[in-house]
């Protein structure tokens, strides 16, 4: 029986990840345009609160290691649906809690879902996946989160700027998508089975350590962006909540242009070459932060730093080429446990030098990323099982 539109989708494992993708970055995106603004203007927030709201947020991002003891009970797809779900529910109440102890919580729930859905998103998309297309199709998957937060950005501007709507109905028109999306995905998707049976133990691997380590660095470095470079653009030189969705905008539409051609960059280049690209990079990026007293200019690098995270691809395939097929689920969420381990710590540690200095936050930021740049001259040139650094004798 020939398949129609609708059921090649509700069957295909592709549409499904793209789902979860859209889910993630509806809530997410609507969630951290208006963090600082909100922040700033209704809880009244300084430097120290915002670095405790965050390292709040990553909290779960630490604990990502305990999907594996989830899902001793119930399957990866249905952890899917739940995540996206207490995402949105997180998200939708955020405006409606514009106190210290409010937002902590509601951050809390959010990131408990953000965290879970993303670890999740990892590992199927690496599982589901072919090897020699996964960096074509993540980039496609990065294009289309790049539309999903262009889409947020434009509904967001037109709430605000026209119709005057407060932050906590903004916060949850979204968030309570994202809810309705999980709900309808539980009904519609058909359950897929596992190609390849999961190891559900929590295991670090000595064979992957520089994935590892890589992956620390690249969280530590995160969070100084993340966390700090939007916040510099709107206490050091007051932008408005209208000027960052304009400037989240630009980022939509270059990555959407751009994200693509990386995954076709890294097929044509290899991981090493685009590694290296990406932390040469950053560390022009932050040294320059550290120093910028244009706007303008301060526009640039947010846009450039923006765009250099989607490089990212390149870790990911990276660890798919060297991983066990059987260790994806597994090692995904141990290394977003690692992913996280600074981000628990460390911005509430810089918004407390934030106070102290700005510019000394971002030569942190330079520092870690030059450290990275260092360690990818020890990823293959065409990294695989048994030949995971330079340090070991490829295998033939």
């Amino acid at each position: 029986m020939k398949k129609t539109f609708i059921t090649r989708i509700f069957t295909s494992k592709e549409a499904l990840l793209y789902i979860m993708t859209i889910s993630m970055v509806v809530s997410f995106s609507a969630w951290t345009s208006l963090l600082n603004n909100f922040t700033i203007e209704v809880a009244s927030f300084d430097g120290s609160q915002i670095g405790i709201l965050q390292s709040l947020r990553e909290i779960p991002g630490f604990l990502a290691f305990t999907v594996l003891l989830v899902l001793a009970f119930i399957a990866q797809q249905r952890l899917v649906y739940l995540s996206i779900m207490l995402l949105g529910l997180g998200t939708a109440s955020t405006g409606y809690f514009p106190t210290a102890i409010g937002l902590y919580i509601t951050t809390i729930i959010m990131s408990v879902g953000f965290h879970y859905l993303e670890t999740l998103n990892q590992s199927l998309s690496l599982q589901w996946i072919d090897k020699n297309k996964a960096p074509i199709v993540l980039g496609k998957l990065s294009a289309a989160k790049s539309f999903t937060g262009l889409l947020v950005f434009i509904l967001i501007y037109l709430f605000m700027n026209y119709l005057a709507m407060e932050y906590k109905y903004v916060y949850l028109i979204f968030g309570g998508f994202t809810f309705l999306l999980g709900i309808f995905s539980w009904y519609l998707f058909t359950h897929f089975k596992e190609t390849v049976i999961q190891d559900k133990k929590i295991r670090v691997k000595k064979e992957y350590w520089l994935f590892y380590l890589l992956t620390f660095l690249s969280g530590a470095r995160r969070q100084i962006f993340v966390v700090f470079a939007g916040f510099l653009l709107v206490e050091k030189f007051g932008v408005d909540i209208h000027n960052m969705i304009l400037l989240l905008f630009v980022n939509s539409i270059l990555n959407m242009y751009l994200a693509p051609k990386i995954g076709k960059f890294i097929v044509a280049f290899g991981e090493k070459v685009t590694l290296k690209i990406e932390y040469i990079g950053l560390i022009l990026v932050f040294t320059s932060y550290a120093f910028v007293d244009n706007v303008y200019f301060a526009f640039a690098l947010y846009i450039i730093d923006h765009l250099l995270f989607s490089m990212a691809i390149a870790l990911k395939t990276y660890f798919q080429k060297i991983a066990n097929p059987s260790d994806i689920s597994s090692a995904s969420a141990v290394s977003f446990t690692i992913n996280h381990i600074a981000a628990v710590f460390l911005p509430a540690f810089l918004g407390m030098v934030w106070l102290y200095s700005n510019s000394l936050v971002f030569i942190i930021g330079a520092v870690i990323a030059f450290c990275s740049f260092s360690l990818s001259f020890l990823v293959p040139n065409e990294p695989q099982m048994g030949y995971e650094t330079t340090l070991k004798k490829e295998r033939k």
